[in-house]
């Protein structure tokens, strides 16, 4: 249980990670430094978290796959907006710089948890 947690946060702050790294590397009017990418990480993942989890369980009575989705999209835009405001080493110019940041984070999380799901089922042993 402990080894799947594991694997599940770890993935998840790499796609983070992943996801503002590449941010910063292609969108002109994203613009982050060295420690800026270690906090807005950290930060945006415990409030991704955060909110995903007080998503899923407060607002949604039943999730569905879609509504799943859009939590995890919804979470990653309020995420960002967080981060954006705390982290003193990011910088986001513009509605469409947002939006196309959100998109790529939201992605490369969203391929992380592929990869943790992928990863727990290698670990666990067939009956």
């Amino acid at each position: 249980m402990l080894a799947r947690l594991s694997i599940r946060l770890s993935t998840s702050l790499a796609g983070v990670a992943v996801g503002i790294l590449l941010s910063g590397g292609v969108l002109s009017d994203f613009s982050i430094n060295a420690t800026g990418v270690v906090e807005a990480s950290l930060l945006f993942w415990v409030v991704h978290i955060g909110v995903q989890v007080l998503a899923l369980r407060v607002l949604v009575r039943q999730p569905s796959i879609a509504l799943a989705g859009l939590l995890a999209l919804a979470s990653t835009v309020v995420s960002l907006i967080i981060v954006n405001a705390v982290v003193s080493g990011l910088t986001i110019k513009g509605l469409q710089t947002y939006v196309a940041a959100t998109l790529i984070i939201w992605f490369t999380t969203s391929v992380s948890d592929i990869v943790a799901r992928r990863m727990i089922r290698a670990r666990t042993p067939t009956r």
